[in-house]
């Protein structure tokens, strides 16, 4: 029996095999009678046999780039055991490196070693290093829900914190240090950003497959390099594989509100040197675990929740860490940036005190930086802005030990006099809201600007006023579709691309990549794409148009091209038949998009093909488009001047809330 005869697969998945949408699935199952006959599953979500589609996909043709690796993820699925399925990838990469070598890792079953094997050809065939990713990226997203990871611009930002912010190196280069690795992001983040002489990762990891999986990711990440990897399969805090003071940095993401962390057997422990942890709070036991593996002048960065940083239970280790200088800094991250996606997550920046300093700190005072104004609003499926964040908080934690230095705003350095009160409570938002109240200059510019923008709507209102009812008789209409047949206009519609990457990424062979969750926020793309014949690229002059019912809109693009993502697509007009702003100001109307929507709700489909424009000579067009014009910028002038108001009134509240006069 082949090994994919029993594998089930849905229409999603034959989706991504064939590198399509699952609407062209289920079309090519209604079209053709030799489509493979389910085997299980429901009529809403069949399934069908992996080796029957894999047949009858070649037979017609129709497998993408991708296939052989979307061919090999059900298998890995159909092990039934997100343990066993991810030992099984490392077993893939670990005969990918070393193909004679024994393995060391628990015992898998005959199926798994064989699936292994094919995973192993797979990779030497079409690439070690990237069919490891494929597989390690699918097996996170599949079970996003039991797994927390550390996404890769946040762990690059913490690496590059600790590797600016330390003091000294060890004699044998750059020991990195994460005691719940996990997969193992952040120690990959810190050797991708070293690029010194001799390098050594040590990790720990509790769960057996994520510690596999992280020594398979950091083989793969440092092949080829002077790097020393030992990644230990214990809890490290009741069983620590590496005691004494090693790291010349250390990073760690640890688990949060875990009340079973060992407080009991652990009482006595010669770590609690600030105090013993409560039992409520885990997080100052894996801070003070990472202090015990420091060099003298070794820096740690540690992802933590805001509340640790305030409970009442904490305050007394909270303060011995200012007191001795160890905690530095602390930087309140935008919400989106890890797991939980709703929190305000914080880094806390400590350091073991140098060779020959004092017992205790270097300065009188804390860093306390608040980075949740620093990027844009976020969204769970995109995150912040990771550009604006990143060198945001690298520019205030570069003035970690340059007192007489002026910060950017939203960051301060609080004394430890302010800090060390009853409730020793380090949020930066409440040292740093006080420091970022307007001048009476730019209080009075901002309300000349709201009268100004008052007085420019009134004369759009003025213009736009005088649009009367429509008339008695009909005018012609023609649908997009018809449009594109007519040689009006062609039409392309955006999908997912496979090589999507951070907007940070600069690099001038990257496009960047609009999504409805792009749009949902502030319009600006926040993704990056390789241009290839397969994006659908939006140039200036084209109109863009958002086909979901709760993002509807369209518009002419202005500025260089950008690629677009699902549901988006672009029209590019024949000159000589149609004005773009003509076309954008038809297309935009809400009637329009109601008609032309799949369903009834807020997050169906809009049916680009099918939303109407009015039929009207060239001449008349223009009229229309400069009226479509003056409407677009009312409804930008009113959304901004909304804002500008908002905002003021709430400073207006502040100031009297605080005692301010009246006038």
């Amino acid at each position: 029996m082949s090994p994919t005869s029993a594998v089930p697969v849905s229409l999603a998945e034959i989706a991504r095999i064939a590198g399509v949408g699952r609407a062209a699935v289920s079309n090519w199952r209604r079209r053709h009678d030799s489509f493979p006959s389910r085997i299980g599953g429901t009529d809403v979500s069949p399934q069908f046999s992996l080796s029957e589609v894999e047949q009858w996909l070649r037979g017609k043709g129709k497998l993408s780039d991708a296939g052989a690796r979307e061919f090999l993820w059900p298998r890995f699925e159909a092990l039934g055991s997100r343990d066993e399925s991810g030992l099984t990838i490392a077993e893939a990469a670990r005969r990918m490196r070393s193909p004679r070598a024994r393995s060391a890792g628990p015992e898998l079953s005959a199926e798994a070693r064989a699936l292994a094997g094919d995973a192993a050809r797979l990779g030497r065939s079409e690439g070690q290093r990237t069919t490891f990713e494929f597989l390690l990226q699918r097996w996170l997203d599949t079970h996003v829900r039991q797994l927390s990871t550390t996404p890769p611009p946040l762990a690059t930002l913490m690496a590059r914190i600790a590797l600016d912010s330390r003091i000294g190196e060890g004699a044998g280069g750059l020991t990195v240090f994460d005691p719940a690795c996990g997969t193992g992001h952040l120690a990959a983040a810190a050797a991708a950003e070293y690029d010194g002489p001799g390098l050594t990762l040590l990790g720990c990891e509790r769960d057996p497959a994520l510690a596999a999986l992280a020594s398979a990711r950091l083989g793969f990440v440092t092949e080829g390099r002077d790097v020393v990897t030992e990644i230990a399969s214990v809890d490290a805090l009741r069983a620590d594989p590496f005691p004494g003071p090693r790291a010349d940095i250390a990073l760690c993401n640890p688990p949060f509100n875990e009340r079973d962390w060992g407080y009991e057997e652990l009482a006595t422990d010669q770590r609690w040197t600030h105090g013993l942890p409560p039992r409520t709070e885990p997080e100052l036991a894996w801070v003070q675990h990472l202090l015990a593996h420091l060099r003298p002048g070794g820096t740690a960065v540690v992802v933590l929740p805001p509340a640790v940083a305030s409970r009442k239970a904490g305050r007394r280790i909270r303060g011995s860490l200012l007191r001795t200088g160890m905690l530095r800094a602390v930087v309140a991250l935008p919400p989106g940036c890890a797991q939980p996606h709703s929190v305000s997550l914080q880094l806390w920046v400590l350091r073991a005190t140098p060779d020959g300093a004092a017992s205790g700190p270097a300065t009188q005072d804390a860093l306390l930086v608040d980075a949740t104004r620093s990027a844009r609003p976020v969204m769970r499926e995109q995150g912040p802005d990771w550009a604006t964040l990143t060198d945001f908080v690298r520019s205030a934690v570069s003035q970690l030990d340059s007192p007489e230095e002026a910060l950017p705003e939203g960051a301060v350095r609080v004394s430890l006099l302010d800090l060390l009160d009853d409730e020793v409570d380090i949020t930066p938002g409440r040292y740093t809201a006080s420091g970022t109240e307007p001048s009476r200059v730019e209080l009075t510019a901002s309300w000349n600007e709201l009268a100004d923008s008052f007085d420019e709507l009134g004369g759009l209102v003025n213009h736009l006023s005088k649009i009367g009812p429509t008339g008695a008789e009909p005018r012609t209409t023609a649908t997009v579709g018809d449009l594109a047949k007519a040689g009006a206009l062609t039409l392309s519609t955006g999908q997912q691309p496979a090589d999507t990457a951070t907007a940070s990424a600069t690099s001038g062979a990257h496009l960047p990549l609009l999504t409805v969750a792009d749009l949902l926020l502030d319009g600006t793309p926040t993704g990056r794409v390789t241009p290839s014949g397969a994006h659908a690229v939006a140039e200036e002059g084209d109109v863009v148009v958002a086909g979901v019912v709760r993002a509807f809109r369209a518009w002419v693009h202005q500025g260089e091209p950008m690629a677009l993502g699902p549901q988006l697509s672009a029209l590019r007009v024949a000159p000589e038949k149609l004005n773009a702003h003509f076309l954008a100001g038809c297309l935009r109307a809400p009637m329009n998009g109601r008609q032309a929507g799949t369903h009834a709700s807020s997050s169906s489909r809009v049916d680009v093909r099918r939303l109407l424009v009015l039929q009207l000579p060239l001449e008349e067009q223009a009229v229309y488009a400069e009226t479509f014009r003056r409407l677009a910028a009312f409804e930008s002038l009113l959304s901004r001047t909304a804002g500008l108001g908002r905002g003021l009134a709430d400073d207006a509240r502040d100031r009297l809330a605080a005692g301010g006069p009246t006038r």
